[in-house]
């Protein structure tokens, strides 16, 4: 199998949906609603996120996100790797491994020192593969806010 991987730009719109197609397949999320065009290549455009693909015979098999996030502590940015699935008919087949490979190229071209990633505790698998591949866990406990209103405001 002939893999191809592919940093998507402003205008690759078709491969981009793909990818969420993807996400949305792999990560079972229900009732997930696409954005429209406009917000997509709107979020291509931006310096500080970044696509990536995976191409099989010029189909969408797998893919990642990434957000580039300034810091404070030093000069160098962080990359926070927000997303990442492969087809369930095409995991296990080294795809991950060459997603992860460009962002760690990127990254290095670009002076930028480490990039993170958090997996539930429950999957697994995703915690499987990131140690496989080098990866160091670290144990934190991830709050989420729902934005209604702001208990005591």
């Amino acid at each position: 199998m002939n893999i191809t991987v592919k940093r998507l730009i402003t205008g690759d719109i078709k491969e981009f949906t793909e990818v969420l197609g993807v996400f949305e397949d792999v990560f079972e999320m229900r009732d997930f609603q696409l954005p429209g065009d406009d917000h997509l290549a709107t979020l291509l455009s931006r310096e500080d996120f970044i696509v990536y693909v995976a191409l099989s015979e010029n189909a969408v098999v797998g893919g990642l996100t990434a957000y580039i996030l300034p810091s404070y502590y030093s000069q160098s940015s962080e990359v926070y790797l927000y997303d990442l699935a492969v087809k369930t008919s095409h995991q296990r087949k080294g795809i991950g491994k060459k997603l992860l490979n460009a962002l760690t190229e990127y990254c290095h071209q670009n002076g930028y020192k480490e990039f993170f990633v958090q997996a539930d505790e429950a999957d697994t698998h995703a915690l499987d593969f990131y140690r496989s591949t080098g990866g160091s866990a670290e144990k934190v406990t991830h709050f989420t806010y729902r934005i209604t209103k702001v208990k005591g405001y």
